[in-house]
């Protein structure tokens, strides 16, 4: 993964003049451990493809709200849908300002002192503005990208939604304006006096999340098998590879 040399860095730009970095601003600026930041969007997308919930945090009258839904990325955008009658919708149909986080956790670390236990972590905060999807087509659309992003090449199989579903979902998205990673990838990192001093057994536990074996629906036709697009999903392999796959077969590189 690439990162940035200091916290100031400029932003790059590619063969093509797309921008490859978030320039960093006091909204976006890794202040606490900031050799931990980062702003290529190489890294800060792999990050968020290889998730599959998030954390939308918004303001209602002054009081701040984080609610947990799925998501996935397109470009410089990320989407996510709710139920029209949310609170959550309600409010951020308006055009209100977000930050959406994603945080994967990759282990427990276990130190010589209260002060250095830690995790490893990869997460991302992304900052912008809400908007709603409210052309049909486009909206449709979406609904079955969700659904491929997922499991790739489903929506061909599935039935569309009728209109009372179109009805009660609503398609929110926003333009990334400004993003920053953080990762954590290290093991135990005591003060040098600890390592002689504190007979305190330590070590790092790492965690992933797992694919278990399927379970078919015991109303199942007869004679249906796993489609080839499902390939990815082999049980005991990680979620996080599993969502970064399915996320290129269905959008690629």
């Amino acid at each position: 993964m690439t990162s940035v040399t200091t916290a100031e860095a400029t932003v790059t730009a590619e063969a093509d003049g797309a921008v490859s970095s978030f320039a960093v601003s006091p909204v976006n600026k890794v202040k606490r451990v900031h050799e931990r930041g980062r702003y290529d969007k190489k890294t800060i997308y792999e990050i968020l493809d290889a998730a599959l919930v998030c954390h939308i945090a918004y303001v209602i009258d002054g009081r701040p709200y984080c609610t947990p839904t799925s998501f996935w990325r397109e470009g410089d955008h990320l989407y996510w849908h709710g139920s029209s009658a949310s609170r959550m919708i309600r409010t951020q149909k308006e055009g209100v300002d977000v930050c959406l986080t994603v945080t994967h956790l990759d282990a427990l670390v276990m130190a010589r002192s209260g002060f250095h236990h830690s995790v490893n972590y990869r997460a991302v905060m992304a900052f912008g503005k809400a908007h709603i999807i409210d052309d049909v087509d486009h909206k449709l659309k979406l609904m079955d990208r969700f659904i491929d992003r997922i499991y790739p090449g489903r929506s061909q199989l599935i039935r569309q939604p009728n209109k009372q579903e179109l009805k009660a979902t609503t398609m929110m998205g926003m333009e990334i304006e400004t993003a920053s990673g953080k990762i954590r990838d290290k093991h135990v990192a005591d003060d040098e006096e600890d390592y002689e001093a504190v007979p305190a057994w330590s070590a790092l536990y790492p965690i992933t999340q797992v694919l278990g074996a399927p379970s078919d629906c015991p109303r199942q036709l007869a004679g249906l098998t796993r489609p080839d697009e499902m390939v990815d999903f082999a049980p005991g392999d990680r979620l996080d590879e599993i969502m970064t796959k399915t996320y290129r077969r269905t959008f690629g590189d």
